[in-house]
């Protein structure tokens, strides 16, 4: 009944906007036909709101309630990468130590050997350049077994299957060249930005990491997380704006009834592009109180990690004396990257944000240097070099991501050239 309403009023309005706009018109006044019918539309766009919701949500955690809510009872299975390093730590000594009873168990002597790291950036279809060089990275035969793994956005849809190793390059080669935009998102239409939560669906997404991510895959995570090897992925709780690192080998392992819902919501959480993909709402507890967090996209608040600045890992504090090496694949370009830019809005806007991430990303790329040089780890970078030439049209276009896939493969294959510097750094 109240819809009828506001559809009626709607008429009314629209008609009597329409005969104001003709005798304007009759008058002589000078405004144009295409400013009347402008404030017609403003005016439709307005009533018709009044017969609208948007998306609903549970009461967000309250401030000082943020750091206790747990996750579908799942406890001890993520960190504040702005808070107390406390827990981490305790996490990477329990790894280190599960890790000792493996070798053990395998015949292993002596100290522990040498462990690296491997950091996977956001980038969207760009991971097909990540997903690439990991693929032909296990065709040059020298791709180490990572004992940690860490992803956000796009890097986080990769870092399970980099995390497995090449027994899953098939599963990840067919994610990035065998995919198109339909197979990510389906458009909402313009209204979605007044009524909606974002500007697209992300249903086909969600179908596509239920394909890919099951019991076995779960299994599979488990089985190494008790080898002491570690899966991190980031995303961002936009309730309270800080930056949040799920323990996904932990999540795996718990073998609990929702763990496999809760390992996919995170990584298409991770992906969720604020605006333009909806954010994933995750149902949390703080004792007998029953709230819900917003996340999305963990490249708001980072493109690439490996663990928080306040963790030390040197030999000092982790008590153990072992060469680290970190690979950190930057799904992206760092050169500038040019375009001449419309005077329009979204033009504008669009190329504002853009221009935000790269630099960004190149930070990041700063704070992993700093953190690796304090903590004697290893540094390598690779990414997108200003020779791939193929123009970037459209998202997820299959073309590009193949031919960009590639180039990763290519390059990785005969022996990727990883740079020992972030950009634009002279020792």
């Amino acid at each position: 009944m109240q819809r009828s309403k506001v559809f009626c009023s709607l008429a009314a309005n629209s008609i009597n906007m329409e005969k104001s706009s003709k005798r304007i018109q009759a008058s002589g006044t000078a405004i144009s036909r295409g400013v009347v019918n402008w404030l017609i539309a403003v005016a439709v766009m307005l009533l018709f709101v009044q017969g609208c919701t948007y998306p609903s949500r549970m009461a967000a955690v309250p401030d000082n309630l943020t750091t206790k809510a747990t996750v579908s009872g799942i406890t001890n299975v993520r960190y504040w990468m702005d808070g107390d390093p406390k827990p981490l730590l305790r996490e990477a000594q329990a790894a280190m130590g599960r890790e000792r009873e493996f070798l053990v168990r395998s015949g292993h002597q002596g100290p522990l050997p040498g462990g690296a790291g491997l950091v996977v950036s956001g980038g969207g279809d760009n991971g097909a350049f990540g997903a690439g060089l990991l693929v032909g990275w296990t065709a040059a035969g020298n791709r180490p077994t990572f004992k940690i793994v860490t992803g956000i956005s796009t890097g986080a849809l990769i870092a399970p299957f980099a995390f497995l190793g090449p027994d899953y390059d098939e599963q990840l080669k067919s994610v990035f060249t065998k995919i198109s935009a339909k197979d990510i998102f389906e458009e909402r239409g313009v209204l979605a930005a007044l009524f909606n939560d974002a500007m697209a669906d992300t249903a086909p997404l969600w179908r596509l990491v239920e394909s890919y991510i099951n019991e076995e895959m779960l299994r599979a995570i488990a089985k190494e997380y008790q080898k002491g090897r570690l899966l991190f992925v980031a995303t961002t709780n936009l309730d309270a704006r800080r930056p949040v690192i799920w323990n996904m080998g932990a999540i795996a392992e718990s073998r609990h009834p929702k763990a496999l819902r809760l390992f996919r919501s995170i990584l298409v959480a991770s992906a969720a592009i604020p605006g333009a993909f909806p954010s994933v709402m995750f149902d949390v507890e703080v004792g007998d109180q029953r709230f819900q967090e917003m996340h999305v996209d963990g490249g708001a608040m980072a493109q690439a990690f490996l663990y928080p600045p306040s963790l030390h890992v040197d030999d000092k504090h982790m008590k153990v004396r072992r060469e680290r090496k970190a690979y950190i694949i930057r799904n992206a370009r760092l050169d500038p990257n040019w375009a001449s830019v419309e005077r329009r809005t979204l033009d504008i806007a669009g190329r504002a944000v853009a221009s935000l991430i790269h630099t960004q990303g190149i930070g990041d790329l700063y704070q992993l240097y700093l953190i690796t040089k304090r903590d004697g780890i290893d540094f390598n970078l690779a990414f997108i070099s200003p020779d791939f030439k193929v123009e970037h049209k459209e998202k997820f276009n299959t073309n590009y991501m193949r031919k960009l896939f590639d180039h990763g493969y290519k390059l990785a294959r005969k022996g990727y050239p990883w740079q020992k510097y972030p950009p634009g750094f002279t020792p």
